[in-house]
């Protein structure tokens, strides 16, 4: 097993509960879902993290329970500070979708002239391979 999620410990080869580190964690969930800032919520519970780990914290599916890690948070508050994590990106224009991109159009098939040099500098093939190029098609 790789790293152990903070709130864990390993204990004869399973993980068990940090009962001190795992009430820290419901506090940040407690306080983030009361308004606080990432910041606010670790500082009030007395973990010591920056901005992106309080998040990831926040999204640690773990915490949950699985077939390894018994459960610290329950699913309504895990689900609750997704929505209000969303939320907040959302409201501070954080959420990002890709644009769609129209009209790029990407050769498919090309016609060249037959190689008739080589050059022992991969530039330089590369360069004289490009040169060699006469057409361009589109293939859809």
């Amino acid at each position: 097993m790789g790293h152990t999620p903070f709130g864990y410990k390993i204990e004869n080869g399973s993980a068990v509960v940090d009962e001190a580190a795992a009430g820290q964690i419901r506090q940040v969930f407690r306080s983030y879902l009361e308004g606080d800032s990432l910041a606010t919520a670790a500082k009030k519970a007395g973990v010591i993290s920056f901005h992106g780990g309080i998040s990831r914290m926040l999204k640690n599916k773990h915490y949950l329970g699985d077939e390894y890690y018994p459960a610290i948070i329950d699913r309504e508050t895990f689900d609750r500070a997704e929505q209000e994590r969303m939320r907040r990106a959302a409201a501070l224009g954080r959420i990002k979708e890709p644009a769609e991109q129209e009209g790029i159009l990407i050769p498919t098939v090309f016609h060249a002239k037959p190689v008739e040099q080589t050059f022992d500098d991969p530039f330089l093939q590369a360069e004289y391979a490009y040169s060699l190029i006469e057409s361009e098609e589109q293939q859809w």
